[in-house]
């Protein structure tokens, strides 16, 4: 056998090799299609043999994918339409039904979430979308989850990104929280003065009951007012400290 066939041999080896050697990470799964039939098994990770031309294999990985959902229309319960966007949270737990039930998963999830996100938040209205959006979040996912199962797909979490609203409707909810500040600085106001004249009411009476007490309340008060710098201070006299000199 001449050396330039040996070296072709050698040659031939070596690329059957590198063709049947596949290194896969440990995150990484393969499905095997051995002549268009699956093996047994996902394999992996580490190093994998297939045989070139009569195997063909699909890397998958399985770490979770960020996916973002483009801005949707949404018109809410009652009749408000508004922009909403979300970020959902999913991996693949099982990488052969993710190649056989679905033909792209990436772009089915995708679709999915975005019908998902529309018909739930046009089942909720604005204020149950504003105020609640970790409910509206928990049932978008447990949708998504039920309806990706199928596909071996794991849906861990979704989260609304951003709500934004017409102008006018923003113009609108900013007079409603400043009507509504103005209404509670009023009724606290309100309480305040009831609160107030209570105390004033009870006071009277416990003075009212004892004289004594009000004249000892009338001599604080004049030395609050002496304790003023004022140049003039009238002073009123109680009807009963002059009425004996009035007889006399």
């Amino acid at each position: 056998m001449s050396p330039y066939a040996v070296i072709t041999i050698v040659v031939i080896i070596l690329l059957f090799l590198f063709a049947s050697i596949k290194i896969l990470n440990e995150y990484e799964r393969a499905v095997v299609f051995r002549l268009g039939r699956v093996m047994s098994a996902p394999k992996g990770p580490g190093i994998i043999i297939i045989i070139p031309v009569i195997d063909r294999f699909v890397r998958i990985s399985l770490r979770t994918i960020v996916q973002d959902v483009p801005k949707q229309d949404v018109i809410t319960r009652d009749n408000v339409t508004v922009k909403v966007n979300a970020v959902v949270y999913f991996r693949v737990i099982e990488p052969l039904k993710s190649v056989i039930e679905v033909e792209n998963y990436l772009y089915a999830t995708s679709q999915l979430s975005q019908t998902t996100l529309r018909s739930v938040c046009g089942q909720a209205e604005l204020d149950e979308l504003l105020a609640k959006r970790e409910e509206v979040s928990s049932h978008i996912q447990d949708i998504l989850d039920r309806q990706t199962e199928p596909w071996g797909i794991k849906v861990s979490a979704v989260e609304l990104k951003h709500i934004d609203l017409p102008e006018e409707m923003q113009r609108a909810m900013a007079k409603q929280a400043e009507a509504e500040r103005e209404r509670r600085a009023k009724v606290i106001h309100a309480e305040g003065e009831s609160q107030a004249a209570q105390m004033l009411f009870e006071a009277a009476q416990v003075l009212s009951k004892d004289p004594a007490a009000l004249q000892l309340r009338f001599l604080q008060t004049i030395r609050e007012i002496s304790a003023e710098k004022s140049t003039n201070t009238i002073i009123p006299l109680p009807i009963d400290i002059i009425s004996p000199f009035l007889k006399k």
